[in-house]
């Protein structure tokens, strides 16, 4: 958040799965804009869109007429795992194209960073584009003059499959704005502060030789921590983490600003039947796994013509 970056370095390690939003450009027959999503927008000039991502995406390029998008995704927006800003970081990488011009993950990092925060006013962290620029294992620093620095985190191809091994993602259900529960939360600096020091221990232990499990305590302190920064959780949410726990899962947290979307989880290989059948019985709320993968990359070009 730039009100924590701007008066102390900010930190976090994150890493991209094999989860995409796809977004297609194509010059459009006549004139108008049409874009589709969850639903279909046909306008006379982009200024005109209620879908402020792509309104504001084609304004800050000057595509005004003439132009068509289309957007999928494999997950829903607002469950927590940066889909909105992959979906912004993507379609201006999408236009860039489209204008015959190649951008850099910083650039697009900071464009969207940009149209979130500055243009479209949302009071949200900058922590999600540059995942989904940039791609991979990573840990960025956000430093009180705005840049930022990216460190790849440098760790043998088996021990950070033996890092993904132990990790299980359940959707729990619902979808939340993001903004909104941020507005809601107590950012208490000491609270903040300690979370941004957890970003040290995750990652000497995880490039280092310490057992693996010492990531899901610390992943356990971190839960611990935000929950005391209110409105991040709920009763459901809590029943389905003691139930984790009880069963093997020595940490977690719900993924993005909280109260809804996914669950993820630190459970050793060995234990992870129990806790994928403790959930399944806890408060009859079927939470529903799902699988993925390590991803290398940030946001590409698959396709053009």
């Amino acid at each position: 958040m730039p009100s924590f970056y701007e008066k102390t370095q900010g930190a976090v390690i994150s890493t991209t799965i094999d989860k995409y939003v796809y977004i297609a450009a194509n010059q459009r027959f006549d004139d108008t804009v049409r874009v589709s999503y969850n639903r279909t927008e046909i306008v006379k000039e982009s200024q005109d869109l209620q879908h402020s991502r792509f309104r504001v995406g084609l304004q800050a390029l000057k595509i005004n007429h003439g132009i068509e998008l289309t957007s999928i995704a494999d997950v829903p927006s607002g469950t927590g795992l940066g889909s909105s800003s992959s979906f912004t970081v993507g379609l201006m990488n999408t236009l860039h194209a489209y204008q015959g011009q190649q951008s850099s993950a910083e650039i697009l990092a900071r464009e969207a960073c940009r149209l979130e925060i500055k243009t479209l006013g949302e009071p949200i962290g900058v922590q999600d584009q540059y995942a989904a620029a940039y791609g991979g294992l990573r840990r960025y620093l956000f430093n009180t003059d705005g840049s930022v620095q990216v460190d790849p985190v440098i760790v043998t191809p088996k021990r950070r499959q033996d890092f993904f091994n132990h990790l299980m993602l359940f959707y729990v259900g619902g979808t939340r704005d993001a903004a909104d529960v941020l507005k809601t939360v107590n950012s208490d600096i000491g609270h903040l502060l300690r979370m941004r020091s957890q970003v040290d221990d995750f990652w000497d232990v995880l490039t280092g030789k310490e057992d693996l499990r010492e990531l899901g305590s610390i992943m356990h302190q971190g839960w611990e921590n935000k929950k005391q920064m209110g409105g991040i959780t709920n009763p459901q949410i809590d029943a389905l983490y003691d139930a984790a726990l009880t069963a093997g899962a020595l940490g977690g947290k719900i993924l993005g600003a909280g109260q809804a979307g996914f669950l993820l989880l630190f459970v050793p290989p060995t234990k992870q039947h129990i806790v994928r059948n403790n959930l399944w019985y806890t408060q009859n709320s079927n939470p529903w796994e799902i699988d993925f993968s390590y991803e290398s990359r940030g946001s590409q070009i698959i396709y053009a013509e």
